[in-house]
């Protein structure tokens, strides 16, 4: 039987045209492409992308937000769902289905305490059920009984749905959506280079830490049921608690009987240089969300996974009229995809059979080293990262740590794709402060693939 392939095959000019006419992309001010052309691209091989017009960027950014973290072109990703595709594409999480028990217990394996994982499609779905988990719990649980207020800490960012974007600390992302729901509140970010509170590391007493207390009080105790926290502040600026930070969160949790959320769809699988972006600080999390680097973003994918003593609160007698709805109540339609978690459970065996996280180790503080060699630049305020995730803030000024304009930073940004490497940035989150230009290349990254992205930095800012 024939396979229709014609998205393989086109007129350059008819989907230029087309791109034009008929997509809506996502966070861009379309009028600045009303009567010009934004880039499309068709390829992909490795860490090299091309784009319709034939021309090919390094791209440090895995796909532009973080996902393909195995690199482009893996043609036993494609088998794997193939292969799957055709003996069983879906069937609805009501049932199981095997690549999905296989990868579950792939999971649990790496996630000491927690034994249970819950599939659905986006990184904000993932962060939706724990949300659903914690208030459900707060509805129905005798001993958490009120708790139903989620915190969540400034500048971080948990996904794109109403209730999602109740919970992240980026203004901007959140302008005009409103408004949010009640129960979500909003403590100090833990940037050391922008102190909040003035002071400066170690003789600052880990304010930024110990002011979530002071925010549970301000609630309530009672009230609060959880903490949500990126282990690694991602899209707010790469931000990297101190190793003080997450030890003192999680006494505070312990003290109040809070669930402390990790989401890990951005840190998780390696990027940090540990499976786990919360490995980093040694603590032990509640739930851990993911999705991203899940199934490299071949196929779409998210995990919810929580602790059994958790999952074991939903275990209720069907028969029981008093008990008969106290089961998780949810679904989600794409949670059943077999595909999908074929291509997660390749993803993961491509990550350990080429040491893709030692990888990261290495090359990661290599990459940072070089980064920091851009320090001697003007325009350059702070360097900061771990494994292969870093971020590069821009000033005026280094001295009053005044951020470079919006425009400017679009200056240096088409600097550096003219120097053939896409790199990310802080867009429309931060007022004021979208000035971070931030890196996420894909794990399997060498030391000279980092020196042509360094490289290009430096030429793009001494063309500035």
């Amino acid at each position: 039987m024939a396979v229709n392939t014609d998205t393989l095959n086109y007129d350059v000019e008819e989907m230029v045209r087309g791109d034009r006419a008929y997509i809506w992309h996502h966070i861009k001010p379309h009028k600045l492409y009303e009567h010009g052309e934004q880039m499309i691209i068709v390829e992909g091989d490795g860490l090299t992308v091309k784009d319709i017009r034939g021309r090919e960027y390094l791209d440090a950014t895995s796909g532009g937000v973080w996902g393909v973290i195995v690199g482009f072109g893996r043609e036993s990703i494609a088998k794997a769902v193939y292969a799957q595709l055709k003996t069983l594409p879906y069937y609805a999480g009501t049932a199981g289905n095997i690549p999905g028990i296989k990868y579950a217990g792939e999971l649990v394996e790496r996630l000491p305490g927690l034994g249970k994982v819950y599939f659905s499609n986006s990184g904000s779905e993932a962060n939706e059920k724990a949300f659903k988990i914690v208030r459900q719990l707060s509805n129905m649980d005798p001993a958490r009984k009120g708790k139903y207020k989620i915190l969540y800490r400034d500048r971080d960012y948990h996904g794109t749905t109403i209730t999602a974007l109740s919970a992240s600390g980026q203004d901007e992302r959140k302008q005009d959506f409103g408004p949010f729901l009640d129960g979500f509140t909003g403590f100090p970010h833990a940037l050391c280079y922008r102190c909040g509170f003035g002071k400066s590391y170690p003789d600052c007493n880990i304010e930024c830490a110990r002011c979530f207390e002071d925010t549970i009080l301000r609630e309530g105790p009672e009230t609060v049921g959880a903490v949500i926290l990126e282990p690694i502040t991602a899209g707010g600026g790469i931000i990297l608690p101190v190793d003080e930070y997450y030890p003192i969160i999680q006494e505070i949790c312990h003290k109040y009987d809070i669930y402390l959320i990790m989401d890990e769809v951005v840190c998780g699988f390696g990027r940090t240089g540990t499976f786990w972006g919360f490995q980093q600080y040694g603590v032990q999390p509640d739930m851990v969300t993911m999705a991203k680097g899940v199934a490299a973003s071949y196929m779409p994918l998210s995990v919810t996974a929580v602790k059994d003593e958790i999952y074991d609160k939903f275990l209720c007698n069907p028969g029981d009229d008093c008990e008969r709805m106290n089961y998780f109540r949810d679904i989600s339609t794409y949670g059943g995809c077999a595909g999908a978690m074929s291509a997660a459970l390749e993803t993961l065996r491509i990550i350990e059979d080429e040491h893709l996280v030692e990888n990261s180790r290495v090359t990661g503080a290599y990459f940072l080293d070089c980064l920091h060699s851009l320090m001697e630049m003007p325009l350059v305020g702070d360097v900061r990262g771990r494994g292969l995730f870093a971020g590069v803030e821009f000033v005026k000024d280094k001295k009053t740590r005044t951020p470079i304009t919006e425009g400017e930073m679009d200056r240096i940004m088409g600097n550096v794709a003219a120097e053939g490497v896409l790199v990310g940035k802080t867009t429309s989150s931060l007022p004021g402060n979208n000035t971070i230009m931030n890196f996420a290349p894909a794990l399997t990254a060498s030391k000279n693939d980092i020196d042509r992205i360094v490289a290009a930095v430096k030429a793009g800012i001494e063309k500035f």
